[in-house]
């Protein structure tokens, strides 16, 4: 049971907490002090959008990621005299443009060409993907940052009701985040600024509601935290495969597969991790929860829960990704996604909900870094929606970077504007 215990203490499976109706929606500010550059990234061949694409500016710690429709804004201080921005992207070249600030209200569309791996350009290692996995696990407090860093990036989580978003919350926030070597500090968070938008219909029974915020989305980081998936002591319980080669930011990455072997008394993941060929650095890895035993997953999600209602997951999805800066891997971006069913026994009710969060990395600081106080620090147990303002200001933001709603985001915080202003 420790074993268990530690794991559910220490990874990013949100707890979801039922109660009885909630309502609401609200934003806020504005800063001209920076040059907007805003698009859609695209596949230069296909003509389709690149989802999660990392859009930055060479040689500083500003950058932001597109949505899932491609978008992007990225706010660059005039203080910098940056002349362009870079896109990258797994399976594709890095690409500079220029930074022009565009008046005209048409989207800019930014091409970004797939890259083939030169096989003379990959290291050849006379090692099986276990050892793969074992090399990149020690080589972590090669790769990742031995001092702490301080870190500005930006959340999101929504809730959704089969089609319909009952609940959006987005927050700027500071991570104080310590070595990757060992040591006994943990991570924080602290809030800068956040907003929230929630619709619920008198006739809702259920709301849900994500515990931990941003926070638990730090557990994320499989480097910092290998309970998750880069443990030695679970390595056993899973196969290992080797499945191809791609290019990431330019640089050749062994994609690893791996499933689960064995059934234990926790779930157990399957998926991919992506290494880099020369210097064995873990840059991303995309899984999700093994659920041929739904009952078990379910109890590591829900908190609390009204008597009578059943909880099944239906599907799990986990992304995470890491920068390179000056041969120093970064925490970059990390994404989840949990769609699960509410059925009532004895009831004509069954609902299905999908919970995402995301959180990007759009500054970095390694120099005076200052701790967050417990105080001051977002707890494990609070719920972000539960702890910010309410919508809607088109200026919210001003300077700070974020990550573009997508399309079906963008139509749901109108909506709730429109509720607000009512």
């Amino acid at each position: 049971m420790k074993k268990i215990n530690r794991i559910l203490q220490k990874s990013l499976r949100y707890s979801f907490t039922a109660v009885m109706l909630v309502i609401s929606a609200t934003l806020m500010a504005q800063d001209l002090s920076y040059q907007l550059v805003s698009g859609v990234v695209k596949d230069s061949k296909t003509k389709e959008p690149v989802v999660f694409a990392t859009i930055a500016v060479p040689g500083t710690t500003i950058g932001t990621v597109a949505n899932a429709d491609g978008e992007f804004t990225l706010k660059v201080p005039k203080s910098l005299n940056a002349s362009e921005f870079e896109i990258y992207h797994i399976g594709y070249k890095n690409r500079s443009f220029p930074i022009v600030t565009e008046k005209s209200s048409k989207k800019n569309v930014y091409y970004i060409e797939p890259a083939s791996i030169e096989i003379e350009k990959v290291v050849v290692r006379p090692f099986d993907a276990r050892d793969l996995i074992n090399g990149a696990i020690s080589n972590i407090s090669k790769n990742y940052s031995k001092t702490p860093a301080s870190l500005t990036a930006f959340y999101r989580e929504t809730i959704k009701q089969r089609r319909k978003y009952i609940s959006i919350a987005e927050a700027v926030v500071e991570i104080y985040k310590s070595a990757y070597n060992f040591t006994f500090e943990s991570d924080k968070v602290k809030i800068l600024k956040g907003r929230r938008g929630e619709s619920v219909k008198k006739a809702d029974t259920l709301m849900v509601k994500m515990q931990g915020g941003p926070h638990v989305a730090l557990y994320l980081d499989i480097v910092k935290y290998p309970e998750l998936i880069l443990s030695r002591e679970d390595m056993p319980y899973y196969d290992y495969e080797v499945v191809n080669i791609v290019s990431i930011d330019n640089e050749p990455n062994y994609v690893i597969s791996f499933t689960p072997n064995t059934q234990l008394d926790y779930p157990l993941y399957k998926g991919k991790i992506y290494i880099n060929s020369e210097t064995l650095a873990v840059t991303m890895a995309e899984f999700s929860i093994d659920l041929s035993d739904p009952q078990k997953v379910a109890q590591i999600f829900v908190r609390k829960k009204p008597a009578g209602l059943i909880f099944e997951p239906t599907s799990t999805t986990y992304l995470v990704t890491y920068k390179k800066i000056d041969n120093t891997y970064y925490l970059n971006y990390m994404r989840s996604e949990i769609k699960f069913r509410a059925d009532w026994r004895k009831r004509i009710f069954k609902t299905y909900y999908t919970v995402m969060s995301e959180m990007a990395i759009t500054e970095r600081n390694f120099d005076k870094v200052n701790k967050i106080t417990y105080r001051e620090s977002f707890k494990p147990n609070l719920v972000l929606a539960d702890k910010v303002n309410e919508y809607f200001d088109p200026d919210y933001w001003g300077a700070y970077n974020t990550i573009e709603p997508d399309e079906s985001i963008e139509s749901a915080i109108r909506k709730l504007n429109k509720r607000f202003k009512k």
